[in-house]
């Protein structure tokens, strides 16, 4: 069997990037974002990219770095609000933005992933998130039809994996990585940790390797802080 294993981001891409392509990124906020990868699509230089990801990170990290160097086209997101980057582009009419109910967004991925093209949700009737939607009406009650999300190329960031790309997330970092592992047409997962087979209990095994067709040891991170708020030293709180 050919191996999965791969030396770094960089080679983890190589021949599957393209212009216009569809990316799936995982994370929330600044947890369990596959930043060697997101760096790794940055200096290939594609663009025309439309990237299905939670939120846009912030100014210079991340998806971030991706808006900087104009390189994405189109959002699929539920959360810009940490970005400026990314408010001036929309704002100027630079980029393209799909918003979506969080929990709306999950599904359309995870309906995507289990081969579903297609469901209905009471969330947003009644609101701008149904205007050009079909809807339809079940036991007296009127629902939305939203459609479901694959991408060309799943990026996702885990904790711990094997060589046979079975892949472990530790706490928050497990939110929409193991979802976007399925609905890509190929997987590409960074983990901290790689181990070989049988290292890792089945029971804990989150995403099934059968999903991941690439797999590499990520360089070590930055454990960074989204927002912050201190008090001045010797100040008591109130």
């Amino acid at each position: 069997m050919k191996s999965k294993v791969f030396n770094n981001a960089k080679d983890a891409v190589d021949g599957l990037l393209f212009n216009g392509m569809t990316l799936m990124a995982g994370g929330f906020g600044l947890c369990g974002i596959p930043e060697d990868l997101i760096a790794a699509v940055r200096e290939s230089a594609v663009k025309d990219l439309t990237i299905i990801s939670n939120n846009a990170g912030i100014d210079g990290v991340a998806l971030g770095t991706l808006l900087e160097t104009r390189q994405i086209r189109k959002m699929i997101s539920s959360y810009v609000g940490e970005n400026k980057t990314f408010e001036k582009q929309f704002l100027s009419g630079e980029l393209d933005l799909e918003f979506n109910p969080q929990g709306t967004l999950a599904e359309r991925i995870r309906a995507g992933g289990a081969g579903i093209p297609a469901f209905f949700t009471k969330t947003g009737v009644g609101t701008v998130v149904e205007e050009g939607k079909p809807s339809q009406v079940f036991d007296g009650e009127r629902y939305v039809m939203e459609t479901a999300l694959k991408a060309d190329v799943s990026l996702v960031k885990a904790w711990k994996g094997d060589t046979n790309g079975n892949l472990v997330f530790r706490k928050t970092a497990r939110n929409f990585n193991p979802i976007m592992a399925t609905a890509g047409k190929v997987t590409i997962a960074e983990v901290e940790i790689l181990v070989e087979p049988g290292q890792i209990d089945a029971d804990s095994v989150h995403t099934p390797g059968i999903y991941v067709k690439r797999i590499f040891q990520c360089s070590p991170y930055q454990k960074r802080i989204e927002q912050r708020t201190v008090r001045p030293v010797g100040q008591e709180q109130k």
